[in-house]
Parts: C-alpha cells; structure tokens; sequence
C-alpha cells in the first residue's frame, strides 16, 4: 500500500463521493444552546458572586478589627479600692476584712484573675446598705458570656437570681448587669460588670436594681482605671 492520501486516489466502481459540505460537521462538544449571551450572563453571576464574597471578607475583616481594637482597648485595666467610693466608705473592721477575704478566695477560685480583692463599704446613711464588692483583673475574650457564668455560680451558692437583665455599663463600656438574689436580710440587689481587662461582682442589701445599677456605676468610676 501506498502512502498517498485516501482522497488522491480515482474512484474505481462505486458510489458516488460523499459531498460533506451539505451537513457541516459540529466540532465542539459545547451544547448549541450556550450561545455567547448566555455565556457573558454567567460570566456576569461570577462576577457579582466574587465581589458579594469580597465584600463579606472585608466585613469580617471589619468586624475582627473593631473587635481586637476593643481589646487592646480594655486589657489592660487596673482596680483600686479607695477609702471612698460614691457615697460609700470602706469598712475596715476585722469582720468586713474577713467577710471580703471570704468573697475575693471564692471569686478566685471561679475564675482565672491576674489581680483579685474583696472589699466591704458602708453607707454611712444606713448601716444595713452595706455593699460587699469583690473581683479582678485578666483577660477576658468573652466578657458577657464569662459574666453570665459567674451569675450561675452565684445563683448555686446563693440562691437563684431572678430578672436579671442588662443595665448602662458607663463610659469603660463592656457589660454590666443586675438581679435580685435572697439572703438571710431578704431580698437584695445584685450586679456585675465584665470588659476585656476586668470582671467585678456586688450585693447590695436594702437596694433595687435601678438603684444598685446606678450606685455599680458610680463606684466604677472611681475604682478603675486603665494603662
């Protein structure tokens, strides 16, 4: 056999060559039905697929930096316990320095703390208003759920805190939140705070929520500070 081409070679007896020229001959595996406007709409979906996926990235980008600004923000936090806070003075006498030791070693005990105390003050107006207030200092990814974990352990030991609810946390931001508990005196106010730097807890016998909340956030005021 020679090595011309099929198509050189006279037709001998046979049928008649085969003209292809009347059925052309589909060289793409594409289907007919993806003309070139259905492919410039995909290539569009694409294109608005990628930048909804762009800008959901940079909003979580946005997110984590707001959140790790806050952090840096409140880390590093220091809690001072002055003769005076609000209208309060602390009570020195051996049964307040027993009773916050009490409070600061169980608190401690909960939590992880660089830091911690436990401090007594008195209301000068009324004897019975004392407010027990103890704590400390670390750092708290998840402030509100840690101080959320601490009204539970403080539900436990001391009976069940009921409405709590959240209440203004002041300008060192974070949260802050208040309830009502029962002790041997009755019914009695109780409240936290939480931020990136700082956890702190009191009672407040004799007091509501509205005005515990309010005197929390005062005594706040004086007692922290941050580098």
């Amino acid at each position: 056999m020679s090595d011309a081409h099929l198509t050189d070679r006279p037709a001998v007896d046979g049928p008649a060559p085969i003209d292809l020229t009347d059925e052309p001959i589909q060289l793409s595996n594409r289907d007919p039905g993806h003309s070139p406007e259905r492919r410039a709409g995909r290539s569009r979906r694409r294109q608005v697929a990628w930048t909804l996926a762009a800008l959901v990235g940079l909003a979580g980008a946005a997110v984590l930096g707001t959140a790790g600004w806050r952090v840096a923000e409140q880390k590093d936090a220091d809690l001072a316990t002055p003769d005076r806070v609000a209208s309060l003075v602390r009570d020195d006498s051996e049964r307040a320095r027993s009773t916050s030791d009490y409070l600061r070693s169980g608190f401690a005990a909960d939590i992880d703390l660089d830091s911690s105390f436990g401090t007594v003050y008195r209301d000068p107006a009324d004897e019975k208003r004392s407010v027990l207030i103890f704590g400390g200092t670390t750092l708290l990814w998840q402030p509100e759920r840690d101080l959320d974990s601490l009204f539970k352990l403080l539900t436990d030991e001391t009976g069940k805190v009921t409405g709590l609810r959240e209440v203004p946390a002041g300008r060192f931001g974070g949260v802050m939140k208040c309830g009502t508990t029962s002790g041997d005196g009755g019914d009695f106010a109780v409240c936290g705070w939480a931020d990136h730097g700082s956890v702190v807890m009191a009672m407040f016998p004799g007091r509501s929520i509205d005005d515990a909340g309010g005197l929390f956030r005062a005594m706040r005021e004086e007692m922290q500070t941050r580098d």
